[in-house]
């Protein structure tokens, strides 16, 4: 069984921890609905919601094999708290398809904003 994966940064193509995703099957570039934001926190994202935003994250979608989203848990700090992994509504042709995402634990606001798209 393979989940459907929403990335919005190092994990991203191009980005320094893509090695992450190596043998799974990347499905489509992506974006959230308006009310996301991005913010450095330490030198990587976190996505957290912003009420004024009008435009959304942009992001890829991967179909991830569960052996690699065990993986992915870990790497992320999914069992330290530091992230976890929800369901997050898309922009079509997503929006109908159950697609999850790594949110951090704790408001990412505290950080700097940079938008809709994290670049390394």
């Amino acid at each position: 069984m393979s989940t459907l994966l929403f990335v919005y940064g190092t994990l991203k193509r191009g980005g320094s921890n893509h090695h992450q995703l190596a043998a799974q099957s990347f499905v489509g570039p992506a974006r959230t609905p308006p009310g996301y934001r991005l913010y450095d926190i330490g030198g990587y994202p976190g996505l957290g919601a912003a009420a004024t935003d009008r435009e959304g994250v942009v992001g890829e979608v991967w179909s991830v094999d569960e052996a690699a989203l065990l993986k992915l848990d870990a790497f992320e700090g999914v069992p330290e708290g530091l992230y976890r992994r929800e369901p997050l509504q898309l922009e079509p042709p997503f929006a109908h398809r159950r697609v999850e995402t790594y949110l951090p634990a704790l408001d990412p606001s505290w950080g700097r904003e940079v938008g809709t798209e994290w670049t390394e």
